[in-house]
């Protein structure tokens, strides 16, 4: 899906993504009666280009004055973005006018054209299959953004608030997927907004996120790292899943957010060290990287339930909720005639192994009866 790619795409961008991205900065502008915008000051990442976004709104002494626990670094940023503005005033934020309007515009046309359920429909089969992902990606890193001001809470809602006045370039991949379906992406006249989406959907084709003013477009570079599990979540255990050449990155291990270097250092892990970790959501990646199976031999515990179908066992975590786990043998032999055995996580609340075993394959206990074990 082309989409998608756009959406999740890396790799620093060249000159000619760098054209292309500008063309369709023009021809958004232009599309909207708009003057295209006489600087385009590119940023290697999101967190510059919100920074930018904030000293040209006038919040230069804020950021500056905050000394947050990651004050160099935020710092750092401020004094490298600002050289980049000092060469004009940059007006007024015309986003609505370039982004909002035109996408308004077109959910509406695209709508009355369809009618409620084919919208729905049209929505399900394109951007929804994406939109989960890429907001969550999105949010992810207005917080993380927001995380350079440290626990500083004025500077936090200071700096995820100028993420939010970006068009998100490859990121609004889920809308663009649905109105590239629908034919609405090259086609004008007849009420049809398609030079505006155009336009946009030339930009998302070729760079991150991207900030409008009347005479100057701060435009972020894509990211040179991204990592992601099969489901799409962010994961990656030897760096940061998102990371782009200024240092802003993500570390992830299967979508859950993480310290930078935290599953780097897990390397000599043991139960004593899981137990003794406090923080529920590291101690949980800590046991899925030991291995569920090898925890449960090294501390002895024991299974509180067993059928024909498998055992049932229990970890007490503190202060979280406990990890319950089936252990299935699989029928199929191995080549060398072993047969394997696995553990499934199934829900705190599970009772019985035979009501895990169900829960695995999305039914009740009482409606579970295979007539062969796979």
């Amino acid at each position: 899906m082309e989409w998608q790619s756009v959406a999740f795409s890396s790799g620093p961008t060249g000159p000619a993504e760098r054209q292309r991205a500008e063309s369709g900065i023009d021809a958004a502008y232009t599309a909207a009666g708009l003057a295209p915008p006489e600087y385009v000051v590119w940023v290697p990442s999101p967190a510059r280009g919100a920074i930018a976004a904030a000293l040209i709104a006038g919040h230069g002494d804020v950021l500056r004055q905050s000394r947050p626990k990651r004050a160099e670094r935020l710092d750092a940023a401020v004094e490298a973005v600002r050289p980049l503005l000092d060469v004009v005033a940059a007006g007024m934020s015309v986003r609505d006018a370039v982004r909002t309007h035109p996408w308004e515009s077109a959910r509406a046309f695209a709508s009355s054209e369809l009618g409620p359920r084919q919208w729905a429909r049209a929505w399900g089969e394109t951007g929804g299959r994406l939109w989960s992902q890429v907001d969550d990606l999105v949010s992810r890193v207005r917080g993380a953004v927001g995380e350079l001001a440290g626990e500083n809470r004025g500077t936090v809602a200071l700096l995820r608030g100028s993420t939010l006045d970006a068009v998100l370039g490859q990121h609004d991949a889920p809308w663009l997927a649905l109105f590239d379906s629908l034919g609405h992406l090259d086609t004008a006249g007849a009420g049809r907004p398609g030079t505006a989406l155009s336009a946009m959907a030339q930009v998302a084709r070729a760079a991150g996120w991207w900030w409008p003013y009347e005479r100057v477009a701060i435009v972020s570079e894509r990211p040179v790292d991204l990592h992601r599990d099969e489901p799409g979540r962010l994961h990656r255990a030897d760096g940061p899943a998102l990371a782009y050449t200024d240092g802003f990155a993500l570390h992830a291990w299967r979508g859950m957010p993480m310290p930078a270097g935290f599953i780097e250092s897990l390397t000599d892990l043991s139960p004593a060290r899981i137990d003794a970790e406090a923080n529920a959501e590291q101690r949980r990646v800590m046991l899925e990287i030991y291995g569920y199976d090898r925890y449960l031999a090294e501390t002895g515990a024991k299974p509180v339930h067993r059928d024909e179908t498998g055992v049932l066992w229990r970890i007490d975590l503190r202060g979280d909720e406990p990890i319950l786990m089936v252990e299935v043998v699989n029928s199929t032999p191995e080549p060398d005639g072993t047969h394997r055995t696995y553990h499934l996580r199934v829900p705190p609340g599970t009772r019985t192994a035979r009501e895990g075993v169900a829960w695995t394959f999305g039914l009740a206990e009482t409606d579970y009866s295979p007539s062969k074990q796979t």
